[in-house]
């Protein structure tokens, strides 16, 4: 991790609650029909976006909101497999990580829920970037900030817990 003197604070604790509370009322806003809704996260990170997120929705709609975990290896993308719902079929998908940049994380981490016919697929991360090198289209974003492709973002975690995002 950097220094202290070579990052910058772009969202603080506080911050991040706020944003992790007004996704969750887009998702709800864009889901209004929906019985059920599957928030997948991308291991590490990701996934404890989802559960925030999924905590939070729970608060405001009345529907069943499970969340799974996208298990991969963020430097050999092939092998993709979820822990958690067994069908797919017919659900909405939300996948959830902490950082978008090129998109090719999100990318491979659509494989498992292609073969079973979602209803819809939607994508989240708490802060997007602009570099996009895959068609991946950021559907709920908690932060979007212009960088250099020699910049970098990093969300810190404790216990469980964003608590704040820096860029280096």
């Amino acid at each position: 991790m950097p220094s202290a003197e070579t990052k910058s604070s772009i969202l603080d604790k506080e911050t991040v609650r706020r944003k992790i509370k007004r996704m969750a009322l887009e998702i709800a806003e864009q889901n209004t029909e929906e019985n059920e809704l599957i928030i997948a996260g991308i291991v590490g990170n990701g996934e404890i976006v989802a559960r925030s997120v999924a905590a939070e929705l729970q608060t405001i709609v009345p529907v069943k909101v499970s969340v799974v975990t996208i298990q991969l290896n963020k430097k050999e993308l092939r092998d993709v497999s979820v822990e958690g719902q067994a069908s797919f079929q017919d659900k909405v998908i939300i996948i959830a990580d902490d950082v978008a940049n090129t998109g090719k994380t999100m990318f491979f981490a659509l494989k498992p829920f292609l073969a079973s016919t979602p209803k819809k697929l939607q994508t989240l991360v708490l802060v997007e970037r602009s570099h996009k090198l895959f068609p991946i289209q950021t559907d709920y974003a908690g932060l979007t900030i212009a960088t250099t492709l020699q910049e970098h973002i990093a969300v810190e975690t404790k216990e469980g817990e964003i608590t704040g995002a820096w860029l280096f």
